[in-house]
C-alpha cells in the first residue's frame, strides 16, 4: 500500500465504494440509507468517518453525503457544478484560482471556457469554475461539522464510547477542526466574507450568517491555537494526516498574510511558527525534481501535510491527475501519463523568472513558443513544464500506477518546508522579530543550492529583497498554489506594477479592477442566502 492513509481509507470501505462510481461519467447521486446512529455506533466508525473527511479532499462529486446530511442551512452543491467531476474536485478548483489567474499558466481548452476567465481576470458571479471552488470547501466544511457535533461528550457517552476510545477520538475532532480551518482559510483568502457556520450551528434551521474577512482570520487562529494540545506530534501521525506541524504551518501562512486579512501585520508571530517547525527535525529534500513524482510520499524529510493520490484508490480528472496532464505539448513518455490534455502552457513573463542552471521550472520547450501570443486555441503558445511526472524516482510507474495511463499517484503538498524557508526570510524583511537577515540568507541559499545542484546561484545580502522573494516564491513553490495570495500581499496581483500576457484580456497584460483581489460569491448562493452581501464591485 503506497501511503498509511489509504489503509484507513481501505479499512473505512469507503474507497471500493467511491472507485466504483469514479469513471469519466460519475454517479453523484447521494445515498443516505444510513443514519448516523449505525456510522457512529462504534470506535472504529468514528475512524471510518475520520477516513471519510481526508478522502473528501482528493475525490470529486459529494463521496456519498453524510447520514445526517445538509449545510446546515447552506445550499447544496448546485447540479450544474456537479455535472462536471473536475469542478468539483477540491484541488483543481484550488489551482484555477490561485494558479491560473496569475503569470504561472494560461488556459487552451475551448471546450471549458470558464478558466479561460479566470487567466484574464474576467470573472463574474455565475463562473461554474469559482463557483465549484467556492461549494467544494462549503462541502467539505459540512462534512466536519458533523463529524464534530458526533463526537461531543454527550454523544460518546450515549453511545457507551468511554476511555481510551473517546480519548482517541477527541485527537480525531483536533484533527477535523483543523482541515476546517484550512477550508475556512481558503474561504477567506479567496472569497473574503463567505457564509459562516460551524457544528453549533443546527442543521436545517435558517441559514449561514456572514462573517467579515477579519472576524473569521480570528476564528481561524483561535482555533489553531485551541486545538494543538490535541494533535500528535511532528511526523507522529500516519502520513497524510494532520499533526502539529500542519497547524503551525498554517498559522505562519495566515500571519504571514496577516496584514491583507486584517490590516494588522502579524509577522512575529510567523517567525514564532516557522522556528518551530525548522525545530521539528525538518529537512529539504536533497533533489527537487523528486519532489513532485508518483512515489514522493516518500518525501517525508520535507512534506508536512499532503493530498495523497493513488492511481488506482483515488481515481479522479482532478487534483494532480491534472497537473500531470494538462501541460501542453509534454508527451506521455515524460509524464508517464497516457498524453498531454494541450490544456495549459505558462506566460513568458514567469519563464523569464528563472535563471540559467535553475531546476525548478521544469519547461518543456519542444515544438512551443516562449511568447504567449495567442491564448486560445494555440497550446503551442507559451512553454510547458514537466514539473508533476507520473513516474517514481528511478523511472519506474508507482506501484498502484493506473495500466490506462489516466490517473496520478502524485500527492500534493499543501504544507513542505521549502515555503516555511521563504515565509522565514519575507516576515524577517518585514520588521518581523525573533529572526535574523543572516539566518534568512541561509535559507534561502539551501533552496537554490538545492534548484541548482551547486553554489553557482547563492546569493548575498544584499540581493536579499523583498522583490526578491516573491520571485524567489515563484519559483520554489511553481503551480502549489500560492501564486495569486503571494502577488495580492505584493500589490502586484491587479495592478499595472507587473503585468503578464493576457492579464486583464489583453495580449501585453494590463491593470484591472481591484475588485479582482476577490472572488465573487457566486449568484447561485445569493439567491439561496439573501443575508448575504456580494463582493464590492460585483
Amino acid at each position: 500500500m503506497k501511503n498509511n492513509i489509504f489503509k484507513l481509507l481501505l479499512a473505512s470501505g469507503l474507497l471500493a465504494a467511491v472507485i466504483s462510481g469514479c469513471t469519466k461519467k460519475l454517479d453523484l447521486t447521494p445515498t443516505n440509507d444510513i443514519t448516523a446512529d449505525q456510522v457512529y455506533s462504534t470506535p472504529n466508525g468514528y475512524k471510518q468517518a475520520l477516513a471519510k473527511i481526508y478522502l473528501a479532499m482528493a475525490m470529486p462529486g459529494n463521496v456519498g453525503n453524510n447520514a445526517s446530511g445538509g449545510w446546515g442551512g447552506s445550499p447544496d452543491i448546485p447540479p450544474q457544478i456537479l455535472s462536471d467531476e473536475g469542478n468539483t474536485d477540491f484541488l483543481r478548483g484550488l489551482w484555477y484560482l490561485q494558479c491560473l489567474s496569475t503569470d504561472e499558466a494560461g488556459w487552451t481548452y475551448h471546450s471549458n471556457t470558464d478558466p479561460l476567465d479566470i487567466h484574464q481576470m474576467q470573472w463574474s458571479s455565475i463562473n461554474q469554475t469559482v463557483a465549484g471552488a467556492y461549494y467544494r470547501s462549503f462541502f467539505q466544511i459540512t462534512l466536519i461539522n458533523d463529524f464534530i457535533r458526533q463526537a461531543s461528550d454527550d454523544n460518546l457517552a450515549s453511545r457507551g464510547i468511554t476511555g481510551a476510545d473517546a480519548d482517541n477520538i477527541h485527537h480525531y475532532v483536533a484533527e477535523a477542526r483543523f482541515l476546517r480551518a484550512y477550508q475556512y482559510w481558503v474561504l477567506m483568502d479567496l472569497f473574503g466574507n463567505p457564509p459562516f457556520v460551524t457544528e453549533k450551528d443546527p442543521i436545517g434551521v435558517g441559514i449561514p450568517k456572514q462573517i467579515k474577512r477579519a472576524d473569521l482570520f480570528n476564528y481561524i487562529d483561535s482555533e489553531l491555537v485551541a486545538i494543538q494540545p490535541d494533535l500528535v506530534a511532528p511526523k507522529q501521525n500516519d502520513y497524510g494526516r494532520v499533526d502539529e506541524a500542519a497547524d503551525w504551518a498554517l498559522l505562519a501562512r495566515i500571519y504571514l498574510n496577516a496584514e491583507v486579512y486584517t490590516g494588522q501585520p502579524r509577522y512575529t508571530d510567523a517567525i514564532t511558527y516557522c522556528n518551530k517547525i525548522i525545530q521539528a527535525g525538518y529537512t529539504l529534500h536533497p533533489d527537487y525534481k523528486e519532489l513532485m513524482l508518483a512515489d514522493n510520499n516518500l518525501n517525508t524529510d520535507e512534506f508536512i501535510l499532503t493530498i495523497p493520490y493513488d492511481g488506482t484508490y483515488t481515481q479522479s480528472y482532478g487534483g494532480t491527475t491534472l497537473l500531470a496532464h494538462a501541460p501542453a505539448g509534454v508527451p506521455g513518455t515524460i509524464s508517464g501519463t497516457n498524453g498531454t490534455w494541450n490544456c495549459a502552457r505558462i506566460t513568458q513573463q514567469f519563464v523569464s523568472l528563472f535563471g540559467e542552471g535553475d531546476q525548478r521550472g521544469q519547461f518543456y520547450t519542444g515544438g512551443q513558443n516562449l511568447i504567449m501570443t495567442n491564448l486560445l486555441d494555440v497550446s503551442t503558445d507559451g512553454y510547458s513544464t514537466s514539473k508533476f511526472r507520473n513516474v517514481t524516482r528511478t523511472g519506474d510507474p508507482a506501484p498502484h500506477a493506473d495500466p490506462q495511463g489516466n490517473f496520478s499517484d502524485i500527492d500534493f503538498p499543501l504544507f513542505r518546508l521549502g515555503e516555511v524557508y521563504l515565509t522565514y526570510a519575507e516576515a524577517v524583511l518585514r520588521g518581523g522579530g525573533g529572526g535574523d537577515k543572516t539566518t534568512a540568507l541561509s535559507y534561502i541559499n539551501q533552496l537554490r543550492t538545492r534548484a541548482y545542484g551547486n553554489t553557482s546561484g547563492n546569493i548575498t545580502s544584499s540581493d536579499l529583497t523583498l522583490d526578491f522573494i516573491l520571485d524567489e516564491r515563484g519559483r520554489e513553490l511553481f503551480w502549489e498554489c500560492c501564486r495569486r495570495t503571494d502577488l495580492i500581499r505584493f500589490n502586484e496581483f491587479t495592478t499595472g506594477s507587473y503585468l503578464w500576457a493576457w492579464k486583464g484580456g489583453v495580449q501585453s497584460g494590463t491593470a484591472v479592477a481591484s475588485k479582482y483581489n476577490l472572488y465573487p460569491i457566486p449568484s447561485t448562493d445569493l439567491s439561496s442566502n439573501p443575508g448575504l452581501i456580494q463582493n464590492s464591485g460585483y
